[in-house]
Parts: structure tokens; C-alpha cells; sequence
């Protein structure tokens, strides 16, 4: 199969150096203000690139037929623009807050202990996370993922939530339960970008060839 990678920072570099065991081809690395031309007929496009560049680079992709994974994060505020290029083009998308497999295993145990909790008055809940200094959304898409996910399964009290941007760190989750009898903490942390870079090329096997918006725990929990 063929893949275009967008945007080659640090992510599209080792999109493309995993690429091969997904059974993929680079067919272009575009940069942005570069010519999208060059991915017409790929199987598949992975994005990495800026919030404010999302909804026309798959808006561009998604004229040329090429289904695409965004990996960016920090632009769900425009799902309905980028949902409406989708169908007007009649092309295909995963989105995910986070590419992570380990992550979105992660918010299937958060919701989960929330249900669990959530009829339990003593215990009071804490949403944290740290990453490195140069990420621009705080709290992040995954937090607010996971907040989310807490409340869907029935959590409704106060949710402390809080944000850290410090160093290279490059990602730690945490939520917890606390009562005067004891703590349930619940934590993810990523070791490097790699299980996001996997993540998406395992989205990107999913989407070609496709029709539609998906969201990435579709593709790893469908059966």
C-alpha cells in the first residue's frame, strides 16, 4: 500500500520509519504549503501537522480520494468543518484525541472505574497530566477524552482537572478516586512518541479503501 505522510516533523519521520512493517510505501512527505498533488492515488495519508492546518489539509486530501488519519491534536473545535469535507467528498477520516493503543485501553478502565464509583458519595475524583513544554493545547484532547469518559460512565461530582508543560516529557495520564478510607490511581505514561506513530498506521491498514468518519477505538474495539 501506499502512504503520503503530512507534515514531516519528528512524527512524519517516524511514521515513515515504521511505515514498513504495515506494509506500507512513502509515496510523499508534504510539508505544509507544499503541493498535496503529490499524494493523489496514495491508499492512505497520516497528518501531523498544526491545529489551524487540519481542516484544509483534509479538505485537500479528501478532493484528491485519499483517506486520511489525523494524528494532530488541538482542533476538535472544527470537527464540523473537517465532518462536512469528509461528506462532500465522499472520502474517509480517523480522528482520535490520541493514537495511543495503550491510551485508549486506558480510557476503557477509567470509564469503567467510574461506573463502578459512581453511586460511591466519599469519593472525590482528579483528572492530571504533564507533557512537554512545547505542546500547545493544556488541558490536552486526552484529558478531556478521558474526563468525558469519566462522566459517560455515570461519574456526575466535581472533577478536579489540572495541566503540567514542563521539559520533554512526553505524556503521563493520571486519574484518581479518593476517599478518607483510601485512593484509586489510575495512570498511563508514555515512554516515547512511538505508540502514537503505531497507532496510526495501524488506523491508517483500517482506512483505506473506506467510506466515513471513524474514531480510532472504533478501529481497535469493533468486533
Amino acid at each position: 500500500m501506499k502512504l503520503a505522510i503530512i507534515g514531516y516533523g519528528k512524527m512524519g519521520r517516524l511514521i515513515e520509519q515504521l511505515a514498513p512493517e504495515y506494509g506500507f510505501t512513502i509515496q510523499a512527505r508534504i510539508d505544509l504549503n507544499e503541493d498535496f498533488a503529490q499524494a493523489a492515488g496514495a491508499d492512505a495519508a497520516v497528518e501531523f501537522t498544526v491545529p489551524h492546518a487540519v481542516p484544509e489539509n483534509v479538505e485537500k486530501l479528501a478532493a484528491l480520494g485519499v483517506p486520511v488519519v489525523v494524528g494532530t491534536t488541538g482542533w476538535l473545535g472544527q470537527m464540523d468543518t473537517v465532518r462536512a469535507s469528509i461528506a462532500k467528498h465522499n472520502s474517509a477520516m480517523v480522528w482520535s484525541p490520541n493514537f495511543s493503543i495503550g491510551v485508549n485501553v486506558f480510557s476503557r478502565l477509567v470509564k469503567e472505574a467510574a461506573r463502578l464509583l459512581a453511586d460511591e458519595p466519599q469519593y472525590g475524583a482528579w483528572a492530571w497530566e504533564i507533557h512537554h513544554h512545547t505542546k500547545k493545547d493544556a488541558p490536552s484532547g486526552t484529558l478531556i477524552k478521558l474526563v468525558d469518559d469519566m462522566k459517560a460512565g455515570g461519574y456526575t461530582r466535581a472533577i478536579d482537572v489540572s495541566s503540567n508543560r514542563a521539559g520533554a516529557h512526553p505524556g503521563t495520564h493520571e486519574i484518581g478516586f479518593d476517599s478518607a478510607a483510601d485512593t484509586i490511581t489510575l495512570r498511563h505514561t508514555a515512554r516515547s512518541r512511538e505508540g502514537f506513530a503505531r497507532g496510526a498506521l495501524k488506523a491508517a491498514q483500517f482506512i483505506a479503501g473506506k467510506k466515513g468518519v471513524f474514531e480510532f477505538s472504533e478501529v481497535l474495539f469493533a468486533r
